[in-house]
């Protein structure tokens, strides 16, 4: 049997920024285990979603990346012991500040993905792609020169690769 692949007039690009102890295991628990997901993501890795800055998530779209997904430990399961909690406050106000400016919060997403949840990995990455697959390109953010503009400081060797990954 031939798996067939359908061609859309749009196919987004969705950037998923990932915790190393628990999504990131997670993905590659559903590549091993030979669970399919779209192509579409691009998974940048990090020490712990609590070191991700919301500016990363605006230099994604800047890019041109159509969604953002955030994923990392369950809460209360964080390698970092309160990382992932750090996140979720941050992460609710960024999305508030998103909203404010006119920005589709359908196309950004937050999960928690422990390194067992292959299946819950390919849910989650399929969902969110064919969800911005439906609402059509992301043009608010292009044009914006975010790395002048960013007050804080990248002061390690991990999140200065992620920051210059991120594609």
């Amino acid at each position: 049997m031939h798996d067939v692949k359908t061609k859309h007039e749009f196919e987004p690009k969705i950037v998923a920024f990932v915790c190393t102890w628990c999504t990131y295991a997670g993905a590659d628990l559903a590549g091993t285990s030979r669970m399919q997901y779209p192509a579409n993501v691009r998974v940048v890795k990090f020490p712990c979603t609590g070191r991700i800055d919301p500016v990363f998530i605006i230099r994604a779209f800047q890019k041109g990346a159509d969604g953002v997904l955030v994923s990392g430990c369950h809460p209360g399961d964080c390698h970092y012991m309160a990382g992932n909690f750090h996140a979720r406050r941050r992460f609710a106000a960024f999305r508030a500040l998103l909203d404010f400016v006119g920005v589709d919060l359908q196309r950004l997403q937050f999960s928690w993905v422990s390194a067992a949840e292959g299946g819950k990995w390919v849910e989650v990455a399929t969902e969110l792609t064919e969800r911005v697959r439906a609402l059509g390109p992301m043009r608010e953010f292009k044009e914006l020169e975010a790395e002048e503009q960013w007050s804080g400081v990248i002061d390690t060797p991990e999140l200065k690769e992620a920051y210059n990954t991120i594609p």
